[in-house]
């Protein structure tokens, strides 16, 4: 794994912890964004789309438990949650918020490089390259085609990413539906073909001579790499 082109975001009120973080992580050769501030946060995360977030559960402003299910609406990026008192983590856990990884302080900064290139490894299992030059990066939600960025929303990168998983094959309106709402909603169509509407415009935005997704006439949508004037 190379960790220098990895970067490492410190949500962290306390400066001295967070420069000594800092400096271990830097020593791994990530590199290193630092916030102090709760309310902060989310934007940071959301702007500079780090490869993996250092939260405080105790940070003024915000909490860190409001500020994980705000990122998870839109990220899946890997978080760490630090806590001072052992039995938070108990509580944490039991709410499900999201997190990857917990730690409690005080803790050695050497454990906490440790942790977080465990986190990273596991997380990488969420990076898919498709042989059609398509990259997907699920922990952020990221889409790239040969290394433009598609800007997709989360429902977005989901159709894609079930699409590219398996080209050529035909998916249903209903098994698109199935797939991307795990909590089994009742859309319509119209929904789906709303989604790959929006989806399409944005790979045509990028993707200049080549179609991605395909209709498939009474049946449903395939992913396949196919030039735009062979159609």
């Amino acid at each position: 794994m190379d960790s220098s082109n990895q970067t490492i975001m410190i949500v962290e009120d306390e400066p001295q912890l967070a420069n000594l973080l800092r400096d271990y992580l830097e020593k791994s050769e990530f590199r290193t964004r630092i916030i102090h501030n709760g309310l902060q946060a989310v934007a940071a995360i959301r702007d500079f789309a780090p490869d993996l977030v250092i939260l405080d559960l105790m940070l003024p402003g915000k909490d860190g438990i409001s500020i994980c299910k705000e990122v998870r609406e839109f990220s899946k990026v890997p978080i760490i949650m630090a806590t001072a008192r052992v039995e938070e983590i108990d509580r944490l856990l039991g709410l499900e918020i999201g997190a990857d990884d917990y730690i409690c302080k005080p803790y050695s900064p050497r454990e906490v490089v440790a942790r977080v290139k465990a986190v990273l490894r596991r997380s990488a299992n969420d990076y898919v390259d498709t042989p059609a030059g398509l990259v997907l990066d699920e922990s952020r939600f990221l889409a790239e085609w040969k290394g433009r960025n598609l800007d997709l929303t989360a429902v977005e990168f989901k159709l894609l990413k079930i699409l590219a998983h398996d080209p050529g094959r035909i998916y249903s309106r209903s098994q698109l539906m199935d797939r991307i709402y795990d909590d089994h909603r009742i859309v319509s169509d119209r929904t789906i073909d709303s989604h790959i509407k929006k989806l399409r415009k944005k790979i045509t935005a990028v993707v200049e001579d080549e179609e991605l997704i395909h209709s498939v006439y009474g049946v449903g949508y395939k992913f396949e790499l196919k030039s735009a004037d062979s159609n």
